[in-house]
């Protein structure tokens, strides 16, 4: 009998941390909406601006079996991968980084940083993963790295 009073304990204890567990993370997307929807009015009516999307890319130049990609080559990529996708408007900052690759050694090498601010939508979504394929496979990059948030803009 002292055992199944135990197996039933176990039993509560670990539904109470299972729906506890659920419930936090249900929390924490409930903050981060909340958060969201109250700047929205900050944004709009305090500030005068609109809520974009806001995706930061940092794209190597080192390649393994070559040549870095040059400032040409880039600017090519930029103006016939990226700009038809993004016509309103980017920044691109020249920078120097550094990454762990897939065989653990330390990489150092120039980069840039392309950002982007435009309405968040499927298609935009698309067209950014579509330039993040492009610049993989143009030259020979492992990834590109992809940051996203919301903020506010105004112009």
């Amino acid at each position: 009998m002292n055992h199944m009073r135990y197996i039933i304990v176990c039993i509560f204890l670990a539904t109470g941390i299972v729906l506890n567990t659920a419930s936090a993370r249900d929390s924490a997307a409930e903050q981060i909406r909340s958060r969201i929807f109250s700047e929205i009015p900050f944004c709009k009516h305090t500030l005068h601006g609109e809520i974009f999307h806001r995706t930061e890319l940092f794209f190597g130049l080192s390649r393994s079996n070559g040549p870095d990609v040059t400032e040409t080559e880039f600017q090519n990529f930029i103006d016939t991968k990226v700009t038809p996708r993004f016509p309103d408007g980017l920044t691109l900052v020249s920078a120097l980084g550094q990454f762990k690759d897939s065989t653990g050694a330390i990489i150092q090498e120039g980069s840039k940083l392309l950002i982007l601010l435009y309405p968040f939508s499927k298609e935009s979504n698309r067209d950014v993963e579509q330039i993040r394929e492009d610049y993989k496979a143009d030259f020979q990059q492992e990834s590109v790295l992809r940051v996203d948030e919301q903020t506010c803009v105004s112009f």
